[in-house]
């Protein structure tokens, strides 16, 4: 079928995530949404991640042939799950006579940096993807991935496809990017764990990158400080229905907000303690350089005071990177920084989130008042001017997320506030 040219309006971008598309059935019911909608989005843009579980999948195949696989060739491999999707829904649209075409980063420039991985985009040569648009075509992306200066396939770390629709829309001047997700919206806690947790219309970009940042699962920190920057609105909302979700802006627009707007859980962490560091300048200095070096992200650090001209140094970091941690230990060791380490994966972090924790005394002190009150214990406490979080025991987390949700959003409020 010859592509309808010449359509007017803005360039909307739309990301759907693993869930949205995990079967067959599910992207032909994206396929319907899209073909609903082309008169309200004539311009479309719709990137996407791999289908379910593929991801993981793919990891636990490289993991059956390799002890610790990274680099090149796993991103290479990871980045056919996308391809596979984007396809599909390439085919689902032609079906039914829609214009369409699937496009890979390379087809599209996503250029990256050399950082195989966790790699982060540098560039976006827009004029393959304006041209189709030009054309009529609803243009496909693969998620998640970009191509560094040789043309090798770079990954840009989990949860990707959300920084991929994030540049995309930032590059093209979209008016809005949507996260079509499996839920409706931002909530103020994981719906899935707090039933009780509130929808909220509007929360402000660096609300949403604070609660990314602290488990929220909806959209990644990255995706929301690219939209920040562009000024680009982001409209988060379910792959499964219609109706208005969450929008994301600018924080001038938003003319009232409680003081707490999300209560968040992480239990993807490990807590990485390492012992009778000498007390002399310098060796956090290592430690914290050799992390970055190997790509390690750093959540929360502890120095505890030294005592005979020893001390400990905590971070907690994501599960992820437990083995490289444990791989750069050796080297500390030997090179006299620690004697050893421990490791805890056993732990979790809860946090409250909002715009103005720091101008609101006693936030802080109730939220450690629940926590004792149900006899759990607070490892560690790290605080900024939007986030006050703690470590706890991973077992106790979905009771402690749920009874601090109830002392900042009781029942009878929320149920007053969605009536």
């Amino acid at each position: 079928m010859t592509a309808p040219a010449g359509r007017e309006g803005p360039v909307v971008v739309q990301k759907y995530g693993g869930t949205s598309v995990a079967t067959a059935e599910r992207i032909l019911a994206i396929a319907d949404r899209i073909e609903r909608n082309l008169d309200r989005t004539p311009r479309l843009v719709v990137v996407l991640s791999a289908m379910g579980s593929t991801t993981d999948e793919l990891v636990g195949l490289a993991h059956q042939v390799s002890d610790r696989p990274a680099g090149r060739e796993m991103d290479l491999l990871l980045s056919t799950g996308e391809q596979v999707t984007v396809s599909l829904l390439g085919l689902a649209l032609q079906s039914r006579g829609i214009p369409a075409i699937s496009l890979t980063a390379l087809q599209c420039g996503i250029r990256t940096d050399g950082v195989f991985n966790v790699a982060r985009i540098r560039s976006i040569d827009t004029a393959r993807i304006r041209a189709e648009l030009d054309a009529g075509r609803v243009v496909i992306v693969t998620g998640f991935q970009g191509i560094n200066d040789a043309d090798d396939v770079t990954t840009l770390g989990r949860g990707g496809s959300d920084i991929t629709g994030a540049a995309l829309a930032a590059a093209l001047g979209a008016g809005a990017c949507e996260i079509c997700t499996d839920v409706d919206g931002v909530f103020s806690a994981d719906p899935s764990r707090v039933p009780g947790a509130r929808l909220w219309a509007e929360i402000s970009y660096e609300e949403a990158i604070e609660m990314a940042s602290s488990g929220a699962k909806v959209l990644h920190p990255r995706a929301a400080e690219v939209c920040m920057e562009y000024d680009v609105p982001i409209h988060v909302r379910s792959s499964f229905h219609l109706r208005v979700g969450t929008w994301i802006r600018g924080a001038a627009s938003i003319m009232e907000r409680a003081e707490v707007v999300a209560v968040t859980g992480d239990a993807k962490i490990a807590k990485f303690t390492l012992l009778d560091v000498p007390d002399e300048p310098g060796m956090a200095a290592r430690v914290f350089q050799d992390l970055a070096a190997g790509g390690i992200n750093v959540r929360l650090i502890i120095q505890s005071a030294s005592s005979a001209h020893q001390g400990r140094i905590t971070f907690i970091l994501d599960k992820e990177f437990v083995a490289g941690a444990r791989e750069l230990a050796r080297s500390w060791e030997a090179g006299g920084v620690t004697s050893g380490c421990v490791v805890e994966d056993d732990v979790a972090k809860i946090s409250i989130v909002g715009s103005r924790l720091a101008a609101t005394p006693g936030l802080a002190a109730r939220m450690f008042a629940v926590l004792a009150r149900r006899g759990i214990n607070i490892d560690c406490i790290s605080s900024s001017e939007m986030k006050v979080a703690c470590v706890i025991s991973a077992e106790r987390l979905d009771e402690a997320t749920a009874a601090v949700h109830e002392e900042f959003f009781p029942a009878k409020e929320t149920a007053a506030a969605t009536a």
